[in-house]
């Protein structure tokens, strides 16, 4: 979906007059931005911006902080090229030591009945590898190719 799309949709289930009073903007430009730009009577919208934004500068703390101040958090999907899957059971293997690792982190943390600021970092360092870890066999599945995953799990030596 291109971001004048998403915008568009997101102008129809708001209030467009209550979001230009909020921006201090003009009505006609919160509409002009659900309009592709392509077509001449679209402006750059804040989507595009930041777009552009990430992609001159190629640091991914501004989609960081999006997703922070959204509530979530951002993992970046791994890259992969189409093969035959052949590494399926090594990969399930890593989650599953992943989740562990969590597993003892956390229990570690609450062994004395507290957790303390370095505790939960720790936690969360655990947690965010997990998530990556996971999200690349998701990807892989989809897309039924295991090499990223055999490239990483490949022993060293």
């Amino acid at each position: 979906m291109d971001s004048h799309e998403v915008l568009r949709e997101v102008i129809q289930k708001g209030n467009a007059k209550e979001i230009a009073a909020n921006m201090g903007l003009s009505l006609s430009l919160i509409y002009k931005w659900a309009e592709p730009c392509e077509a001449g009577s679209g402006a750059a919208n804040p989507l595009d911006r930041i777009d552009t934004l990430m992609n001159c500068t190629k640091d991914e703390r501004i989609i960081q902080w999006l997703s922070r101040r959204a509530g979530g958090f951002f993992i970046k999907n791994p890259k992969s090229h189409w093969q035959e899957p052949d590494f399926l059971i090594p990969a399930t293997n890593r989650i599953i030591q992943e989740f562990a690792d969590l597993l003892a982190v956390i229990a570690s943390a609450a062994g004395d009945n507290s957790i303390t600021r370095e505790e939960s970092k720790a936690i969360r360092a655990r947690w965010e590898d997990l998530k990556s870890v996971t999200e690349g066999f998701v990807r892989c599945c989809e897309e039924g190719n295991f090499s990223p995953l055999r490239k990483e799990l490949k022993p060293e030596g």
